[in-house]
């Protein structure tokens, strides 16, 4: 199905909305308040299922590759993951296979990807981090790793995208199924 140029550029109003979300939320929490994991700056409901704290994330999710060596780090936490935006980029306006949904969800992944990346590259202390969710001792852990707005579009896009891509998936062979069986 062909996608006209309109179709392929609003879903792009999703990246420049989540890069501006995630860029002012994180320079009011880094202007306003010092980093510290165990100042709590909100409790959003009251309690402590949802706090808002400033912490700082030198490496990447659950801070993977914190004690990687300081010479490798912009490779993995900057060349790579601009590399694997810029093919998704790439694959975003040449392929006609996303569907309407799967464009907006790719659309939010490079937004949140972007993000992280703008903090890496301009923040020497790290990317900033701000939402703190209590885990019920899931996995052992009293806390969810702490994240940010960016963090949360690129892993709801991310999961929209795959169920979106099962889902078509499965449709295109229940459709060669049913092909199949008429021609038998």
């Amino acid at each position: 199905m062909k996608q006209s140029i309109k179709d392929r550029l609003l879903p792009l109003s999703l990246t420049a909305v989540i890069i501006a979300a995630d860029q002012i939320t994180k320079a009011v929490i880094a202007n306003n308040y010092p980093i510290d994991r165990f100042s709590v700056i909100a409790k959003v409901f009251g309690n402590d299922l949802l706090q808002i704290i400033h912490v700082r994330n030198p490496a990447i999710a659950f801070s993977i590759g914190n004690n990687f060596p300081d010479v490798l780090k912009p490779v993995l936490f900057v060349i790579v993951p601009v590399l694997v935006l810029g093919f998704l980029i790439f694959y975003y306006f040449k392929t006609n296979e996303f569907s309407s949904l799967q464009r907006w969800a790719a659309a939010g992944i490079i937004g949140g990807g972007l993000g992280n990346i703008i903090d890496r590259i301009f923040r020497t202390e790290g990317v900033v981090d701000f939402i703190d969710v209590k885990f019920f001792g899931i996995f052992g852990w009293d806390r969810w790793p702490t994240f940010n707005i960016a963090d949360s579009s690129v892993v709801v896009c991310c999961i929209l995208l795959i169920l979106t891509m099962f889902i078509t998936a499965k449709k295109t062979d229940d459709k060669k199924e049913v092909t199949n069986e008429q021609k038998s």
